[in-house]
């Protein structure tokens, strides 16, 4: 797991804020480290995917948890089976519509911890999260 400390102290930022600072910051955090992000918020009839990368040569879907507080537990547990069925499904649906089956992919869960004047005080990545077939 790769991660950065940067050091604030927390307090409540509004939800679309932390949303967007968080998958702000996550993008970043993986393009210093390799990943080239080809999608952001990518909407289809089944939800969003926030990002999408090429890592080598695989196609990584990125779940993006970010908090202010781990008062209601860690960001990583907040991607339940139920989350992991629908990003599965996203995923498959993401492919499919490129003729992209064949091509290697996995899915990364990225924690950012944000202040309450919205800078980042923690970034972790957990690459392969989880597996699709469950």
């Amino acid at each position: 797991m790769a991660s950065g400390l940067f050091g604030c102290y927390f307090i409540c930022v509004d939800r679309r804020s932390l949303g967007r600072i968080g998958e702000a910051a996550a993008g970043d955090f993986l393009e210093r480290r390799g990943y080239r992000i080809i999608a952001r918020n990518f909407r289809c009839p089944f939800g969003e995917l926030d990002l999408i990368a090429r890592h080598g040569e695989a196609i990584v879907f990125v779940e993006v948890k970010a908090r202010t507080t781990t008062d209601f537990g860690e960001p990583f547990d907040a991607i339940t089976p139920l989350k992991q069925r629908r990003l599965i499904r996203l995923a498959t649906y993401y492919l499919k519509g490129r003729n992209w089956l064949g091509r290697p992919a996995r899915f990364d869960a990225v924690s950012v911890t944000v202040c309450a004047d919205g800078s980042v005080a923690r970034i972790e990545v957990l690459a392969h999260a989880f597996e699709a077939g469950g």
